[in-house]
Parts: structure tokens; sequence; C-alpha cells
């Protein structure tokens, strides 16, 4: 087993991250207070990606008009239902990826208030948006993100009267830490099995959908290309059937990140088939995990961060087995284009 410093990963995620709760309610309350007319959930790669879920969860679970933009489309597109009343989230580690810095711009400029959750200090985003919260470190950053996420979303809902579960909602995001670390501990042999089997593999196709499908468009674009240079595309379950299924044959490896959310039903349909044509199926279901203290109603929005360090820990194998850091990169950040 490689190392897991859970030390570490409970001081940044669970103590640094749970502190930041009484900022975030502040923000949410004073932006709801004065009136806003939607939401706009921005980023690039990664960081779009993450905000998926939180679109889902709120298109589900709230009437509060929302809209996740890829940060450089987002700023072309003339978008009609941007305006200086919409509110602008964004997210991002470096605080200085220039889509989303360009991006936190124009919505700055154009008088709409602006919300950045950054883990690095004294950046160019830090510094254009109205309301910043840095974590201070880019250890376990997407996991504290996720935390800090969960709070902002949710208080949005709680103050358009729609999740008046926010209080307890809210003291067991205080216990997802925990509930990841057991669940990176029950998976780990897994994990380091799939990196030994699969360190060879050139192509994976990742199928998710509902809250999950943020995790896996970013994995397989983010992880499995930029950082490990293999072939690999992520499918969302309800579209499977209509194209991609045909270029499943007996040793095509298909990952399939089963949440438990209301499409659930879309990925058991997903893994009946691939069960008769492959051999090389891998099912990261977060129903196999246990998540004490939290409750029924609320693991379909924790399977978030229960998935992601999941497919986290098979980064770290994947790392060792085939020799190729994760921050290796042949042009991105290393060139002009």
């Amino acid at each position: 087993m490689l190392k897991f410093d859970e030390k570490l990963f409970l001081k940044l995620v669970e103590e640094e991250g749970l502190a930041f709760r009484g900022q975030i309610e502040d923000i949410v309350d004073g932006i709801a207070k004065r009136g806003y007319s939607n939401l706009f959930l921005i980023g690039a790669g990664g960081t779009i990606a993450m905000m998926y879920p939180y679109e889902y969860m709120l298109k589900s679970n709230s009437t509060i008009d929302v809209h996740a933009e890829i940060a450089s489309e987002f700023m072309v597109m003339n978008n009609k239902h941007f305006s200086k009343d919409s509110v602008c989230i964004f997210t991002s580690v470096s605080g200085t990826t220039q889509e989303t810095v360009a991006a936190a711009e124009f919505c700055k400029e154009r008088g709409a208030a602006t919300i950045a959750l950054v883990a690095e200090p004294n950046t160019p985003l830090t510094q254009i948006v109205d309301h910043c919260i840095t974590t201070g470190s880019e250890k376990h950053s997407f996991d504290t993100f996720f935390m800090l996420l969960y709070m902002v979303v949710f208080r949005f809902m709680y103050n358009n009267n729609e999740f008046p579960q926010y209080e307890q909602f809210t003291k067991e995001v205080s216990l997802l830490p925990r509930a990841i670390l057991h669940a990176v501990k029950s998976f780990d042999k897994k994990a380091e099995e799939f990196a030994i089997k699969h360190k060879d593999t050139t192509y994976h196709m990742m199928v998710g959908s509902g809250n999950l499908w943020g995790n896996t468009y970013s994995y397989a674009m983010c992880i499995l290309e930029e950082m490990q240079w293999i072939h690999a595309r992520s499918i969302h379950a309800a579209e499977f059937f209509h194209g991609t299924l045909e270029l499943v044959v007996e040793d095509t490896s298909v990952i399939l990140c089963k949440g438990e959310d209301e499409t659930r039903p879309l990925m058991e349909r997903v893994e009946r088939f691939a069960e008769k044509i492959t051999k090389q199926l891998t099912v990261i279901d977060t129903k196999d995990f246990e998540m004490e203290g939290i409750s029924e109603q609320f693991r379909k929005h924790f399977a978030v961060s229960i998935n992601w360090s999941l497919l986290s820990r098979i980064s770290v194998y994947l790392e060792r087995e085939r020799n190729h850091p994760l921050t290796l990169r042949r042009y991105y950040r290393q060139m002009e284009y």
C-alpha cells in the first residue's frame, strides 16, 4: 500500500475545510438578501467537471436557475441568461488558470457577483472576485473544494426555502472526511490491483451519470489523458446505447462510476450490457462503502466525494506502475498555444 497521510488529509479537509462554514454562510446569505437572478458555475477542465455535480444537485432539488459553463465558451457565446444580477462561482487550485481568470474578469466587469474557491493565496483569481475563500494548500484541494461547494450550493437552496434540512446536512458534511478515509482504506487493494492489471492498457471507456458525471468526465480527460497519456473516453450512461456500445468487445476496458442518485438505473443498464460482452469490466460503486453517521437521504450527494477519493487512489498506483508522474506534461503550461 502506498502511503496515504491520514493526519494531513484530516487537517486540510476536515479541520480547515469546515472552518469556512461561517464565511460561506455570510457570503451566500448576503447575496440572497440582496437578490439575484441565477447561478453560473464556471470553470475549465477539472474545475468545470467539478461543477457538474452541483449543477445536477440544483436542477434535481431546486428551482434556482443554474448554468454550468466552460469558461472560454461562456465568454464568447453571448449567453442571454447572464446579467449583472447573476452570481458567478469559480474554483481554481492555482488561481492562475488563464481561462478562469479571464472569465472572472468578464463577469466582474459586467456587474455580476463573483465568488471563488482557490487553493493558492495571493493569486490573480483571488484578487479579482468579490468574495474569495482561500484554503491555502494544493494538497487534497479537490476534496476540500467538494466540501465547500456542498455548503455553498445547499445554502443557496436553504435561502430559497427549498432545503430545510441544511443544518443536519452540514453536520453530516463534517462526517464526510472520516467516511472518505474509510472508503480509501477498504478500496486501496483494488486500486492497486487495477493499476497493475491495466498499466499497459491503451484505452478505457469511463461511464457515469447524474452526480458522478463530472467525476467521470474529469478522470477520463484530466487524469488518464492529461496526466497518464492514456487514450480514454467519458460516456454518459444515458447516451451509451446511442453509438458507443458498438465499440465494446471482449478486451475493452469499461469503467463504471456508479452512484446512488436517481440515475442509478441508467448505470445498471450499462452494467448488464457490459457484463455480457467484455472481460475487462471495472465497477466502482459508492453503495459498497459505509458512510458512518450519514443519512440515507444525503448519501447520493456525498457519493461525489467518495467516488473521487477512490479514483484518486487508482491514480497513485497508475503513477507507480507506469513510472509516469502525475505532474509530467508535454504541452500543458509548457508552451504557448
